[in-house]
């Protein structure tokens, strides 16, 4: 009885979670396009997405943006992690409560935040704005992830890499790297979804000129939800698949 509980309960999560997803899927090949009326099958609203040079191009915006972010994100929150990891200095701690901060924080404080700075010091509002404000954004967790990674570490084979002559770069370039791969894809991706995904501190940094997915979508809604909203987000949530397969293929292959 026990088991078969179990197992309910465990449905019930996973439709609760993946459910609408899936209601999302299904309408997207609805014929119908001002009814939740099933009207037949169709492809038309996956064609109109390559016809709408608005929606590619604030696609490509959000892809960019979303690569461009995640990997500065990664290199800054790895080099993060292992100096919070490897060395004890005065501040630590506050630097350990920085992070904590930022990932607890309200997007729209960021967003706020962000914005009064970059109007204060003159910045315009655009593509060097909203890759600072979603670098900002996922730093934190990024550190968070890899120095996760980092604690599992073996202190005891970067001492011996020591011991041999190895200096700091190549400790951290043949030893802590390699070592912290799955870290390392884990906060990449992270950052990608949450860069690619940002509504808040995406209209609060970027500009009239270079408009994102999310914030196209966002006013597209608002008119009512069409299939062809639907159809761009069976589009979205097929890449992030593709990403998270394709990572892991890359580190079973690498183990």
């Amino acid at each position: 009885m026990n088991i078969w509980v179990k197992r309910a309960y465990a449905a019930l999560v996973f439709a609760f979670l993946y459910l609408p997803l899936v209601v999302i899927a299904v309408y997207s090949f609805n014929a119908s396009k001002y009814s939740l009326a099933w009207k037949g099958f169709t492809l038309q609203w996956y064609g109109r997405l390559l016809d709408n040079a608005t929606l590619v191009d604030a696609a490509f915006r959000s892809m960019t943006i979303a690569v461009v972010s995640a990997t500065v994100s990664c290199v800054i929150g790895t080099l993060a992690a292992f100096m919070l990891h490897q060395y004890r200095f005065r501040g630590r701690r506050a630097v350990f409560a920085s992070i904590f901060v930022m990932m607890m924080s309200p997007d729209i404080v960021i967003g706020i935040s962000l914005l009064v700075l970059f109007l204060g010091v003159g910045l315009s509002l655009g593509f060097w704005t909203l890759l600072m404000g979603h670098v900002t954004l996922c730093v934190p967790f990024v550190t968070a992830t890899v120095y996760t990674r980092f604690k599992g570490f073996d202190p005891t084979v970067v001492e011996a890499a020591r011991d041999l002559g190895a200096v700091e770069y190549q400790v951290f370039r043949r030893i802590v790297l390699p070592m912290a791969a799955p870290g390392l894809v884990a906060g990449w991706l992270l950052s990608f979804t949450m860069s690619l995904d940002d509504v808040i501190v995406s209209f609060f940094t970027t500009g009239p000129t270079y408009e994102v997915l999310p914030l196209r979508i966002y006013s597209m809604v608002r008119l009512g939800i069409k299939p062809d909203v639907n159809a761009l987000s069976v589009v979205m949530i097929t890449v992030t698949v593709a990403a998270v397969l394709l990572s892991r293929r890359l580190l079973k292959e690498k183990s």
